[in-house]
């Protein structure tokens, strides 16, 4: 349903940006290009949708007669680029986890969709009758999801190669994490603790039986401790390559479950906070000051983003997302497919692709909405100091359902997806560097 945007690009008639728009070659996993139609009166009409305003107004009125003040509440309705609706768009409030849209964008500006993260698997001394007389070394290249099921792939692929049993430590050396741990003594714990099922804890048998029936439980051990590489290791000889699943999923997985620490992870990894904001602000064309960034997780009410800003990058995003045969929907949540983390208990219209943002009085949510009348209208709502959160919520489902309800839901109204997500703990992605592991 997205790729409607392109037609409400052609209906309005502008020709050069539209070839712009298709013509992007992208010489980067998602190029910063300019899609140059947020401050130009030629795409914000002078009167909005007479629709969308009555039924914005009402839901302000409904705040308000709840004590709600109305410059606490952003709100920006679009389809291609027409203005629908608006309220305090261009101010940047309080936006909690829509911070992680930025931080989507600036992980595609860095690495592509395809992406996988790379973990190195290497020993400082042979393998004989399936015991590693040394040193067990795992170097990280950043992987933010890194748990249970994958450390369970690991343990026996390693198996395979005939190892059984670690004489030396466990070294962990780059960046290395593991179950959302960025200390690396921590994540080489959990490391230690899921090559050997022998030691699992519940939440690692948990994940287990999430597995394929007849995964093998691996028992390697490893007599040694866990120990932080302080220098590069030379004497290490290669064993496994193991890649991460691709970003996509990595982000669609963040994104639906809004996980603060895999956001902050990816944040740091492109640079940090500042480094977000710049390349999201370029990237959807708004000002710098519409988007405000102390983190990339959305923690704390400084993160900032106006509603304007929310839809211009989700746009922006679907617009390059093209190029690699993608939409949103493959990186948020989709009301009606996903069922669970910030979808639990959210009446969305079907096939709405959604990012929700949820702090101490805040309440946000931001995505892309099919339907009938309107194509795809993306939206942003922004509640700052409004009062009960649940209710909140319960407001903007009703105030999406009103637009759904009066426009229209097309017939069909999922989005459609190129995209087959991967699984956690797939063996295939570990591969063999070495070809003879013992002796």
């Amino acid at each position: 349903m997205l790729n409607r945007f392109g037609a409400g690009l052609i209906i309005f008639g502008l020709v050069a940006v539209l070839f712009k728009i298709i013509g992007m070659q992208l010489a980067t996993p998602m190029t910063a290009e300019a899609l140059a139609w947020n401050d130009q009166s030629l795409f914000q009409p002078s009167e909005p949708d007479p629709t969308a305003e009555a039924i914005m107004r009402q839901y302000l009125q409904d705040l308000r007669a709840k004590g709600a003040k109305e410059q606490n509440q952003g709100i920006w309705m679009q389809t291609g680029i027409r203005r629908l609706a608006s309220n305090q768009d261009k101010v940047p409030l309080s936006a909690a986890s829509f911070t992680k849209i930025a931080t989507t964008i600036a992980a595609l500006d860095k690495w592509a969709p395809s992406h996988q993260f790379e973990t190195l698997v290497s020993a400082t001394a042979p393998v004989k009758e399936g015991i590693l007389q040394g040193d067990l070394v795992i170097t990280g290249s950043g992987d933010p999801f890194f748990v249970w099921e994958e450390a369970i792939a690991l343990g026996n692929s390693l198996q395979e190669l005939g190892i059984k049993q670690v004489t030396g430590n466990l070294v962990i050396a780059g960046d290395f994490y593991m179950n959302f741990k960025k200390n690396p003594a921590t994540a080489g714990q959990l490391l230690k603790q899921g090559l050997n099922s022998r030691i699992w804890t519940t939440a690692a048998t948990e994940q287990y039986d999430e597995l394929p029936p007849g995964t093998s439980k691996p028992e390697i051990e490893i007599v040694g401790e866990v120990k932080v590489a302080t220098a590069p290791i030379s004497n290490a000889s290669s064993l496994l390559r193991h890649r991460s699943l691709p970003l996509t999923d990595i982000l669609r997985e963040m994104n639906i479950y809004s996980n603060n620490v895999m956001a902050q992870m990816l944040a740091d990894a492109v640079g940090g906070a500042q480094n977000v904001s710049q390349v999201a602000a370029k990237f959807a064309n708004v000002p710098n000051e519409e988007i405000q960034l102390i983190n990339g997780s959305g923690l704390g009410v400084a993160n900032r983003i106006s509603p304007r800003a929310a839809c211009a990058m989700l746009i922006a995003m679907e617009y390059s997302l093209q190029n690699h045969q993608l939409t949103v929907a493959d990186l948020f949540p989709v009301a009606g497919r996903d069922k669970g983390g910030t979808m639990e208990d959210r009446n969305i219209p079907t096939g709405t692709a959604v990012k929700t943002g949820t702090l101490n009085q805040v309440s946000a949510l931001s995505g892309i909405m099919p339907t009938r009348d309107r194509d795809a209208v993306c939206f942003a709502i922004i509640n700052n100091n409004s009062g009960d959160i649940l209710s909140l919520r319960k407001q903007q489902d009703q105030l999406l359902g009103k637009l759904s309800q009066t426009w229209g839901i097309p017939s069909n109204a999922d989005f459609i997806t190129t995209h087959s997500p991967g699984r956690l703990g797939d063996p295939s992605r570990n591969e063999r560097l070495t070809t003879q592991a013992t002796e």
